[in-house]
């Protein structure tokens, strides 16, 4: 596209679209694994789309508060804030650190994700999902789990979807 506007605002639709789709796809065909403490929400890979292009910091937030509508619904409205704001996050620090790199691998962006949904999702279970006071340990524990489940998907399918997308130059022929 000739436009860079245009192309930044269809880049950043495209890819809330594709976030957004994954998982509520992948929340009707596998219940609890798009919001549960360990979850493992297979549409967290398109974070790698930011190692690429700015356009995947509006769009994935974007995504991001489209999925977490159906929280709502669920009983967990605040995750459709405090989950976005850690794709934000995420997103804006995987774009920063995207030339940081071990062996030609950006593992230190690819584990922003990891850190920011753990610190701040750990923090809104803790602090509005269980009963009492608000508990460091368990804090640590409930952040843990969500970094972990985090973490398995950038490691995993982030990782394989960072490679194929350099394999075949489609970092270069989308964005």
């Amino acid at each position: 596209m000739k436009n860079k506007r245009v192309a930044f605002i269809t880049q950043a639709a495209i890819i809330a679209a594709m976030y957004a789709a994954l998982t509520l796809a992948q929340g009707a065909l596998l219940p609890t694994t798009t919001t549960a403490a360990i979850q493992f929400r297979a549409s967290e890979a398109l974070n790698i789309l930011a190692l690429f292009t700015p356009a995947a910091i509006p769009g994935l937030t974007l995504g991001c508060i489209i999925s977490n509508l159906q929280s709502i619904g669920q009983g967990l409205p605040l995750d459709m804030i405090f989950g976005s704001l850690a794709t934000l996050g995420a997103s804006v620090c995987l774009y920063l650190l995207r030339n940081v790199k071990i062996r030609s691998y950006p593992l230190l962006a690819m584990l922003m994700p990891a850190i920011w949904n753990g610190v701040i999702v750990g923090w809104e279970i803790e602090t509005f999902f269980v009963d009492g006071s608000f508990n460091f340990g368990d804090f640590l524990f409930q952040g843990g789990c969500v970094a972990l489940g985090e973490l398995g998907v950038m490691l995993v399918l982030g990782t394989a979807l960072y490679y194929i997308m350099i394999k075949r130059n489609l970092d270069k022929k989308l964005f």
